[in-house]
């Protein structure tokens, strides 16, 4: 799950769908990046906490990480939150098979369309829709790979 700086969208997919498989009792390994830097070690911006912990997902725990390019080798699937993301993902991929693993993860939910989950930093207001796209993409992810 990757955003821009790793602490408003990225967390909470992040804490969605590991909330999601933890209910499934699915063995899957789930993590999230930034492409830029500003945030690296940080908590989630409070926003997300709180709207986290009014849907039953705990995200304080989660520390912001820069996404480097051997997380292409370590993952079989990459979500990009936008367009910007995605182009600066695919960047990194050094064959093929690595870009294949990147998807714009609203994709999952309507296929091709290449909506961009909005962020939300400087829209308060912003993170129950954010909260909500995200949840309907877990939802479509689980759908497609469980």
């Amino acid at each position: 799950m990757v955003c821009l700086g790793n602490i408003c969208r990225s967390p909470l997919a992040e804490g969605i769908m590991q909330h999601k498989i933890d209910q499934r009792g699915l063995n899957w390994t789930i993590d999230s990046a930034g492409t830029g830097s500003w945030h690296v070690g940080e908590r989630p911006d409070p926003r997300s906490i709180a709207i986290a912990q009014k849907y039953g997902v705990d995200i304080s725990h989660q520390r912001a990480r820069q996404f480097q390019g051997k997380d292409l080798q370590a993952f079989d699937l990459v979500f990009a939150m936008d367009s910007s993301n995605y182009n600066n993902i695919r960047r990194l991929a050094t064959n093929p098979t690595e870009e294949d693993k990147v998807s714009m993860i609203m994709n999952m939910v309507q296929p091709g369309y290449n909506e961009s989950v909005p962020d939300p930093y400087y829209d308060d207001q912003g993170f129950e829709r954010v909260y909500q796209m995200l949840d309907r993409a877990c939802d479509a992810i689980l759908d497609r790979y469980a």
